[in-house]
């Protein structure tokens, strides 16, 4: 009875009957919503996807067809425009320095210093991954799988990049 509803609503949008939209909505948004949720892991990412689901829903509503599952479909988008969005944005650190100003040590002052002596000591890749797992505080498997290697390669990446640092710093002080 409800996806006879959903489907007259659904029917009634295609025609033109913007106020259709708010039903539609009704019916679809909490399971399209927990689809990108349990994808993105986001509250705020998983509202951005779905909003741009149903954008993309009513855009291609003519690609709908009548007497299929309409949550189901809305839902295929949904899961759609989230991996497309963990894929764009796997390589994105959020840095929030005044919520999370323990983890970037005490002094401002050495901040920049130990930045720039990472940048020129280490290899790209081992900069990278110093800085999710020291820096950003990511687990050693989580980085392996943002980025797309193995966890022994990281242990070992962020082990011997360390040791680097360890001896410019010794180094410098000497």
């Amino acid at each position: 009875m409800k996806n006879e509803k959903l489907e007259r609503k659904v029917e009634a949008l295609r025609q033109g009957d913007g106020a259709a939209f708010d039903a539609v909505y009704e019916y679809t948004h909490r399971p399209a919503y927990f689809a990108a949720l349990y994808i993105v892991r986001d509250k705020m990412h998983a509202e951005d996807v779905l909003q741009e689901t149903y954008v993309k829903a009513m855009r291609s509503l003519s690609q709908y067809k009548a007497g299929t599952n309409f949550t189901a479909w809305i839902c295929s988008i949904a899961r759609s425009l989230a991996l497309n969005h963990l894929k764009k944005n796997r390589r994105e650190v959020p840095t929030d320095f005044d919520a999370d100003a323990y983890k970037f040590g005490t002094e401002e002052a050495h901040i920049p210093y130990l930045f720039d002596l990472a940048a020129r000591v280490l290899s790209e890749d081992e900069y990278e991954i110093v800085m999710l797992c020291q820096i950003s505080g990511y687990k050693r498997r989580e980085v392996a799988e943002l980025l797309g290697i193995p966890v022994g390669t990281v242990t070992w990446k962020n082990n011997e990049a360390l040791k680097k640092l360890k001896r410019a710093l010794e180094k410098e002080d000497a």
